[in-house]
């Protein structure tokens, strides 16, 4: 293996997530066909615990091992290195085979807890059933077993999906990024192949119980994390990684401290996890009686909006945020290394160019989607009277939680967990206490309530991020004023592109359309957009400030070992 540079990381864990997330997105058509609608009950009540159950077992720690990894390499501690790994390793294995356990001696009580607080409108909607025939299928008391069956087989992924994130933690420690981003899309390919090839196999060839062929599509997690763990331990091993004995340095680094420091690294990376989370709790206390109450919307409206916001729209995000994603797995152990080695030019490069990158790609994806949004849904979702009007703002959340994600991993990069804290809470806070006001706000000046609502979340981004870039401008005395300066050029060129696609729907109107029509819309506008966003920024300089150049060779050329 050979390590990644910054950007070339950043472009290979980018591209691995877009595509991981497609395929995430592709299968669920045919596997529904396959499995009916009471199969796909069964299948995403039990996946949502595992789901739960796999986020507990990891805590946080991959990113964390990471950390730690890149901070001893870069000191040359490698016998110190390798323990943290073996260390946190032991935590992740130990956690991951109680969640296993767990699972399989509670699948019968959490089998009958869904039962009982299912979303029967969302499951409905999904498969396109009748909401009273989903609420009475989902009410069969025969259904727990089946659930209860797939719950067990899913804990058997929860061991193997520790263990690879564990590994992908140590090599992207060490910039080793292509590695661990291909192992997501093979982990990814396989679960699918499975999934639709088991599922198939079992329904209509050997004509098996549905609970069965459930099983084993849910299986397919298993199958992929076994793949994904195969393929990463033949790197590892190609490191060729020998026994050292410790420098006198490392004589005094304890057990006990560097579990201490385990504990001190993930526990942000889990207040993280908690905030993000809170969000949406926000959303889900508020949103729906504010809307009733408020806003005059009736109870049934109030749920579709309220689902659109936090389940159908952060779906369409996803691409969006990959970009995010992406540069964290890369920004994470490169700035932890240039700020152990002292480089403060290369720390503050980096972040601004982060930045220009996030921004860069991810502004106008967002206004495109905005300005898409009624075909987008259609393609997605069919026709629907909420989603296009909730989904023009909404899509815009998706750059703001790019920023703010990578603006607390910039932060504890630097170790400036006390920042970390006082941005993530402020930026939670202000969100949960401003929510309403900014909903009725809305309401009163006559503007759409439930904007009022993403506006807040936005700003609510906005707080974290501020504080997080003016911390780090004080610590380090970055400037920021030439990634401002190039904001505002891609911001003039969005609105140009914009303008430019409205007269452009003259031509060929965006609306009207099935959803195959409204596909090759979207791949139109998206093609002529992305060539005018390009044009411009390309002739006024923010292309090369941004990405650049000679970023290209930098992206396509390899570190040696």
């Amino acid at each position: 293996m050979k390590k990644d540079n910054f950007l070339r990381g950043a472009f290979v864990a980018t591209l691995c997530i877009i595509i991981t997330k497609i395929l995430g997105v592709l299968y669920v058509i045919p596997f529904y066909s396959i499995i009916g609608s009471k199969g796909s009950v069964i299948y995403g009540a039990a996946y949502n615990v595992y789901a739960i159950f796999l986020n507990l077992s990891t805590i946080g720690l991959p990113l964390a091992i990471s950390k730690m990894v890149s901070e001893y390499h870069t000191l040359g501690y490698e016998y110190t290195k390798r323990k943290v790994y073996r260390l946190a390793g032991k935590v992740m294995i130990f956690t991951s085979i109680f969640m296993s356990l767990a699972l399989l001696i509670f699948a019968p009580i959490l089998a009958r807890y869904i039962i009982n607080f299912y979303d029967y409108t969302e499951v409905a909607r999904v498969i396109g059933a009748d909401l009273l025939a989903m609420t009475n299928l989902m009410s069969g008391a025969y259904l727990i077993k089946e659930i209860t069956l797939v719950i067990r087989v899913s804990a058997s992924a929860i061991l193997f999906v520790t263990l690879i994130s564990m590994i992908r933690g140590y090599l992207q420690g060490m910039k080793y990024i292509q590695a661990s981003s291909v192992s997501q899309v093979l982990e990814q390919f396989v679960r699918v192949v499975v999934i639709l090839v088991g599922s198939y196999l079992c329904m209509r060839v050997f004509y098996t119980s549905l609970g069965f062929a459930v099983s084993v599509a849910v299986f397919g997690a298993t199958a992929g994390a076994i793949a994904a763990l195969f393929y990463l331990y033949i790197k590892k091993r190609s490191l060729h990684e020998k026994e050292v004995l410790p420098l006198a340095e490392e004589k005094d680094i304890t057990t006990k401290y560097l579990c201490k420091k385990i504990v001190y690294y993930t526990l942000p990376l889990i207040v993280m996890e908690l905030v993000g989370t809170s969000f949406q709790l926000v959303d889900m206390f508020t949103v729906v009686t504010t809307l009733t109450n408020v806003g005059a919307y009736s109870l049934p409206n109030a749920s579709v909006i309220m689902n659109i916001l936090t389940t159908l729209g952060p779906k369409l995000n996803v691409i969006i945020v990959a970009v995010a994603n992406g540069m964290v797995t890369s920004l994470l152990p490169s700035l932890t290394s240039d700020y152990v080695k002292g480089n403060l030019e290369g720390v503050k490069h980096k972040i601004n160019k982060s930045l220009k990158i996030i921004l860069y790609i991810t502004l106008p994806m967002a206004v495109g989607l905005s300005f898409l949004a009624e075909p987008v849904w259609n393609v997605f979702y069919g026709n629907s009277f909420y989603g296009p009007k909730v989904f023009v703002v909404s899509i815009f959340t998706a750059v703001f939680a790019s920023v703010y994600t990578n603006a607390i991993v910039m932060v504890q990069s630097l170790s400036r967990y006390k920042t970390m804290y006082i941005a993530l809470l402020s930026g939670f806070f202000f969100n949960a206490c401003m929510n309403i006001p900014f909903m009725i706000l809305f309401h009163k000046i006559g503007l759409t309530i439930y904007h009022g609502n993403l506006v807040a979340t936005m700003l609510g981004y906005s707080v974290t991020i501020l504080i997080c870039l003016i911390d780090i401008k004080k610590q380090l005395k970055v400037s920021y004023r030439d990634t401002i300066k190039h904001f505002f050029v891609m911001l003039f060129a969005c609105i140009v592109m914009i303008l430019l696609l409205k007269g452009f729907t003259y031509v060929l109107p965006i609306t009207g359309y099935g959803r195959i029509m409204s596909l090759v819309i979207v791949i139109i506008y998206a093609i002529i957009g992305a060539i005018i966003y390009f044009g411009i920024t390309y002739f006024t300089k923010t292309f090369d400030a941004a990405i650049g150049k000679d970023a290209i060779q930098e992206i396509f050329h390899k570190k040696k070992q």
